[in-house]
């Protein structure tokens, strides 16, 4: 009788299976924090609660001071016994550190003395990757962890680096699944908008807006007006299509405008701090009519909120309201449609806006509870508002993995020097950078490059210190470059590859001592990936983060030798600076014995004789001003990143996500050089897929010479015929050269100097530039003579 009916599957449906972050899928009543290297983090316990500090890549000292309810410090609140004082904590909150601002608020109000002693040690400088200490609390209290640190020694490699904090609550709160995040100064105002609800607020001109996603993945609109117009009868609110139309955004795209400005051009509100980075900027907040239109009608909705809540200022309502979708993930595709997913917010997001004139504000905590827009689960929404008396830092945030705690954009040490010539600055990897000068512009920034001599900050390259018994051994596998023949004071320049033979980054290997190495690249996984080899292998090699304890300017141009020989002195067991071959490096001080220290290498990124000089952050002030003041002798001038992308292009010097990827082997990024397949015996990652890679190759970086003015960009096809056979990675028109070149990768088959291509514009049919590929992937220089002179 049964094979009368269909087979099934048997068994009830299983659950879909997906990968997301850690913070989604902690167990019930866990939380995590990271305390950044030279910072400290306040957290309140209760009886039963455990603590757990993992010293994540090796070697940071780590202070903790427990605190009862009355303020005194009670290390027995975690069964432990101590009279230690808390110096490496009293010194980071003693120094202008503004991110430490919260933490300095939370131990003022509670009355906390940290002249007491009791402060708990743990970890020292051997001190394992990955080694956990944990705690139980027995009492009520507050616990201030520190991961205390001052500047480097260049040469003891002795940086600051993070802790991660775990703590499992002993009783589940079963009304707050996330705590708000410290306030970044007293709050004006703390406003709660409950789930699927909608509050107005007024905010005076000046003052600050902080609009909070609690529980992460809650999307929430905002709508301003004008209150002078108000008071006038005039209700004209913040105008998106204004708004996009004047910042240079004529098409909707995700994102935020610096400005917001209402159908007069009235600016309302500036952006100042986004820690989440995806937002809607361009459609209605949700009405009746969508609900009403995919069958749920009644449902609530924004617009209705919007109406409600702004009642009590006599503001007319509407069907549907304009306004910045916060934390909302959608955009158009290829063909304008409309598409959404889950928002990429995580608990504690939030943007930061301030009033650029009296306003009255309407903020929602979206409803939408039948699609993926409030990750299917609609929270809390929190609002704050601060006195435009305080001072918050511009900033964007990134994650360097997706488990990873944001960081905000950083100023470099050399900041405010730069800062005195340009107010031109962008965001490039997480700190903000020139981007062109004042007194110049690009072109002649370029020129001095090239004809004189020129200062730029890079400073955002990521450096990681590799120290131990098995540095070498690291080293020598995760990097192409062979490492055992790197001399000490050496530099190379080497590509990192995953198995598959694709580019995690390129970057410089500095050799300090014989088991001390330093590795510059270009994005923080890098040091995540050699830590990562270096406990899946089990060698004895710590890898350290140091990009915030080394700040760099580079000096390059004709005369930039002459320039810093008048500035370096080096102790007699190094090389003299006038004696540093290129790729070589040395310990240095400024003028003599006694002066400041530095480390100068004669390496760079504009196919130029250079120099970089590293320091640490407290000292750029002074670096930069001697360079600076030496340099007026040698024509010097600033230059940004628009003159360091028309020089390293010229150069035919790679840059990443541009001219290579991790779909990209060295081969088809042009650098082939820095795989020695033959010479180099050791294994390392990637050699096979690489072997495979360089035996039949696919594609080819090359140069191409364009027989047009027109701008080429990024991306922008390459045919032969009615063929894509490749695209442009970098393009510029070069002032030495009088030409438009470009770099390029492009089919193997078509990769011959001489070979005769067509760039595609508009749909790659309707309009084309003629190209030819050029002898040598470099237009300026190929051999190197200049940075080998």
């Amino acid at each position: 009788m049964l094979d009368d009916y269909p087979q099934v599957r048997p068994g009830p449906p299983r659950p879909s299976t997906i990968i997301q972050p850690n913070i989604f899928s902690l167990p019930p009543g866990s939380e995590r924090y990271v305390v950044e290297g030279a910072g400290a983090i306040l957290v309140p316990i209760h009886a039963g609660d455990r603590i757990a500090i993992t010293n994540d890549e090796g070697g940071q000292p780590c202070e903790i001071v427990a605190v009862n309810k009355s303020g005194r410090l009670s290390p027995e609140i975690l069964g432990q016994n101590s009279s230690a004082s808390a110096d490496g904590l009293k010194a980071l909150l003693t120094s202008s550190d503004q991110s430490l601002r919260g933490l300095r608020m939370g131990v003022e109000a509670r009355g906390i003395d940290l002249a007491q002693t009791g402060a708990i040690t743990l970890f020292g400088a051997a001190t394992p990757a990955g080694t956990q200490e944990s705690f139980t609390a027995n009492a009520e209290g507050t616990v201030i962890i520190a991961a205390p640190g001052g500047p480097m020694d260049f040469e003891a490699q002795n940086t600051a680096t993070p802790l991660t904090v775990m703590v499992t609550r002993s009783k589940l709160n079963q009304h707050v699944r996330f705590e708000l995040p410290t306030p970044l100064a007293n709050p004006l105002a703390d406003i709660r908008v409950h789930t699927q609800t909608a509050e107005a607020y007024f905010v005076k001109a000046g003052d600050y807006i902080q609009i909070i996603d609690v529980d992460g993945r809650q999307c929430t609109d905002f709508e301003c007006f004008s209150a002078r117009k108000l008071d006038k009868g005039i209700e004209h609110a913040l105008d998106v299509t204004t708004t996009r139309t004047l910042m240079g955004h004529a098409y909707p795209m995700p994102g935020l405008h610096a400005k917001y400005y209402d159908q007069e051009m009235v600016p309302l509100v500036e952006v100042v701090q986004d820690t989440c980075g995806r937002h809607d900027a361009f459609a209605l907040a949700c009405s009746a009519k969508y609900y009403d239109d995919i069958g749920y009608p009644g449902h609530v909705n924004c617009s209705d909120n919007f109406n409600a809540a702004l009642s009590q200022y006599n503001i007319a309502a509407r069907k549907g309201w304009m306004a910045i979708n916060f934390f909302f993930n959608t955009s158009l595709d290829d063909h304008g449609v409309m598409y959404a997913d889950e928002p990429w917010s995580r608990p504690g997001d939030y943007v930061l806006l301030r009033a650029l004139t009296d306003i009255v504000c309407v903020s929602s905590a979206c409803p939408d509870d039948t699609s993926a827009a409030n990750g299917w689960n609609p929270t809390d929404i929190h609002v704050r508002t601060y006195s435009g008396k305080e001072t918050f830092q511009r900033s964007l945030a990134y994650r360097p993995t997706p488990d990873a705690e944001y960081k905000m954009t950083k100023q470099t040490g050399f900041h405010d020097s730069f800062a005195k010539h340009t107010r031109n600055f962008v965001e490039y990897n997480g700190y903000w950078l020139a981007n062109c000068f004042a007194a110049a512009g690009p072109i002649e920034e370029y020129h001095a490059c090239r004809q004189k001599c020129v200062i730029m900050d890079l400073s955002p390259l990521r450096k990681f210190e590799i120290t131990g018994p098995d540095a070498e051994a690291l080293c020598q596998y995760v990097f192409t470059r062979n490492m055992k023949t790197l001399a000490i004071g050496g530099v190379v320049y080497t590509a990192m590859c995953y198995a598959h033979g694709g580019m995690i980054d390129d970057g410089t290997v500095f050799r300090l001592g014989r088991d001390n190495f330093r590795w510059i690249g270009g994005n923080d996984y890098g040091g995540e990936w050699l830590r990562e080899q270096a406990e899946k292998l089990g060698l004895k090699a710590m890898v350290r983060s140091s990009s915030d304890q080394l700040h760099n300017v580079a000096v390059q141009g004709p005369e930039s030798r002459d320039l810093l020989k008048k500035l370096v002195w080096t102790a007699p067991h190094n090389p003299e600076f006038e004696q540093l071959e290129w790729f070589r490096f040395t310990p240095a001080r400024l003028h003599d014995e006694s002066g400041t220290p530095f480390i100068v290498s004669r390496t760079g990124y504009t196919g130029e004789l250079g120099y970089e000089v590293m320091c640490h952050p407290k000292d750029c002030a002074e670096i930069w001003q001697a360079i600076w003041d030496a340099g007026q002798a040698h024509g010097i001038k600033p230059m940004g990143l628009e003159a360091l992308d028309m020089v390293r292009i010229e150069a035919g010097l790679i840059f990443a996500d541009y001219d290579f990827s991790d779909q990209t082997d060295p081969f088809e990024a042009g650098i082939g050089f820095t795989v020695p397949l033959k010479s180099k015996t050791d294994d390392f990652i990637g050699r096979d897929a690489l072997i495979r890679r360089k035996e039949t190759p696919a594609r080819k970086l090359v140069g191409l010479e364009i027989e047009s003015n027109v701008d080429v960009a990024h991306g922008d096809c390459i045919h032969v015929g009615r063929a894509q056979i490749g695209e442009v990675t970098s393009s510029m028109r070069s002032p030495l050269l009088g030409k438009n070149i470009a770099l390029a990768r492009v089919d193997v088959a078509h990769s011959a100097p001489g070979t005769q291509l067509e760039i595609g514009k508009l749909d790659g049919h309707q309009k084309r530039l003629p190209a030819v590929i050029t002898e040598a992937t470099a237009a300026y220089d190929p051999k190197k003579t200049r940075p080998r002179s």
